[in-house]
Formats: structure tokens, C-alpha cells, sequence
């Protein structure tokens, strides 16, 4: 499998500690999220990954260890 593999086992890892934390999110604020469609979502999201590109493993300093999700009061303009 090689450092391929490894790449993509790391994106589907980050993807989803991201979707978990969007979906824990959600049913903070409120907003009904049934087991029935998390158990659709996948992780194996790679169309918008560069797999022959060049890659930087140089990750910044994140408070918390990740990211903020996006504010559900945002528009798509900020």
C-alpha cells in the first residue's frame, strides 16, 4: 500500500474526527440529525485531494487540535 495509503488513511481520519465534530455540532444547536443519515455519510471523500501533487505535513498550531467549524450565522461571503 505504501505512502499512498497512508495518505489516504490519514484523510479519512481527519475527515472523520471533522464530520463527527459537524454532527456533534448540529445536534448542539439543535437542528435534528437522525442516526439513519449519519450512517450514510462516508469519510472517503477524495475528489478534491491532489493525490500526485506535493504534499506539506507542516501542520500549524490549532488551539484545541482542530480547526472552528464554520458559524451557522455566517454567509458564504465571510
Amino acid at each position: 500500500m505504501g505512502a499512498l495509503g497512508l495518505v489516504i488513511n490519514a484523510l479519512v481520519l481527519f475527515h472523520t474526527r471533522y464530520m463527527d465534530a459537524a454532527v456533534t455540532q448540529l445536534r448542539s444547536d439543535g437542528f435534528e440529525v437522525r442516526d439513519e443519515d449519519v450512517a450514510r455519510l462516508s469519510p472517503f471523500v477524495r475528489h478534491h485531494i491532489n493525490v500526485l501533487g506535493r504534499y506539506s505535513f507542516q501542520l500549524p498550531e490549532l488551539p484545541g487540535g482542530l480547526r472552528p467549524l464554520r458559524d451557522k450565522h455566517a454567509t458564504d461571503d465571510d
